[in-house]
């Protein structure tokens, strides 16, 4: 009789259970507005890399592979956090997916660290605000005394030639990007804008390919005057990336030119403390990466910037802030960076940085990026991929 029951209730009463559990989960999430995205899925598994998992699935299949189990992937800690950042959109390591909902205007700060720099944290996160176009047309004027002092005592210099098989791009999105100790009676941040090339980030892409051409990297940089360019078009600031998306993809296309490093030079506007650093006794301009993940081969633009930060970190630690991933709800999402693998965006200084300290870092910079452009280079021959 016992077994005729047991029968009955598998045959008829668990599906009929089933069933009104499955109907009264769905009327909880449809009454919660639960949702489980695809961006939500990828912010939460995107903490596990492609070969730590790689790895694990190894280890699954072949013992070998286990004899060095001190840090396992799926451990009942990650999976019970993997399944809260699922279920809830909430990561325990972000305050800010706590207090999203709560506090206005909090959920647009979306920026991601991918790799902190010293003193890096989400209280100094970067962030866009490009002004009105009113305000860039608004002229400064120059701190002439301020240029003269930096200037090099070497009059005699020779030109520098340009090598003629050009591969480095250049250029300026926001252009009008200066510096306040370079600028008259300018103490606000927001003050820290000109049209003159010798102080705004004009001037550091120069000096950027000037140093590039030394070693032997042939050049083409863009000066373009995005403020003018933007007023022409009668378009707000926040369109500057359209504007110099035009310019790459021509540049990109054109005959006469095999171009693989494409770099968008910037200032951000955080204060002296977060964007200087000391180091033997000098003071540098601190740098930071932007990478946009708005593209489907953004992860390369993250490995180049990754690369460059460590490279910069182990001859100077502390130059660095970091490389961070930025999506359309915190900036342009792309950044032109769909163009090339090689494609990158790179803050130099803050609006307090003096030319000295722009220029020590450039120079540094422009180093590493030799360095690691000939090594590239060296690898793409060797290979039988060069050019």
């Amino acid at each position: 009789m016992r077994t005729k029951d047991l029968f009955l209730f598998k045959i008829f009463y668990v599906p009929a259970l089933t069933v009104i559990f499955v109907f009264c989960l769905i009327g909880l999430i449809i009454t919660l507005n639960v949702r489980v995205d695809s961006k939500n899925i990828q912010r939460t598994i995107g903490d596990f890399s492609t070969e730590q998992l790689f790895v694990h699935f190894l280890q699954a299949e072949n013992q070998y592979f286990y004899q060095n189990p001190d840090n396992p992937l799926f451990t009942a800690s990650n999976m019970s956090a993997l399944a809260i950042q699922l279920a809830t959109r909430i990561k325990p390591t972000d305050v800010r997916t706590f207090l999203g909902n709560e506090l206005p205007g909090l959920k647009l700060y979306e920026t991601e660290i991918a790799i902190a720099g010293e003193g890096t944290n989400l209280s100094n996160l970067p962030y866009e605000s490009p002004p009105p176009t009113e305000i860039l047309l608004k002229e400064r004027q120059v701190a002439e005394e301020k240029l003269q002092d930096n200037q090099s005592p070497e009059k005699d210099q020779k030109p520098v030639i340009n090598p003629e098989h050009k591969t480095v791009f250049i250029y300026q999105s926001h252009s009008w990007e200066s510096f306040l100790p370079l600028l008259k009676n300018a103490n606000n941040p927001n003050d820290a804008i000109s049209s003159d090339q010798r102080v705004n980030v004009i001037g550091l892409g120069n000096r950027l390919a000037e140093n590039l051409m030394k070693r032997g990297i042939g050049i083409i940089h863009d000066k373009t005057n995005m403020t003018q360019e933007l007023s022409k078009k009668g378009w707000k600031s926040t369109k500057a990336y359209a504007v110099s998306g035009v310019i790459v993809e021509e540049a990109a296309a054109a005959k006469n030119a095999s171009l693989d490093f494409f770099i968008d030079i910037h200032r951000d506007s955080a204060r002296r403390n977060i964007t200087t650093k000391t180091i033997s006794g000098k003071n540098y301009a601190r740098v930071y990466f932007v990478v946009g993940k708005e593209h489907g081969d953004y992860l390369e633009n993250l490995d180049l910037a990754k690369k460059l930060h460590q490279r910069l970190e182990a001859k100077y630690p502390g130059i660095s802030r970091g490389v961070f991933l930025k999506s359309k709800s915190d900036g342009n999402g792309v950044y032109n960076q769909d163009v090339s693998n090689n494609a990158m965006l790179l803050e130099v200084g803050g609006v307090d940085n003096n030319l000295e300290e722009l220029g020590r870092t450039v120079d540094v910079f422009s180093d590493v990026l030799a360095d690691f452009y000939w090594e590239q280079n060296e690898a793409k021959e060797v290979n039988g991929d060069g050019k």
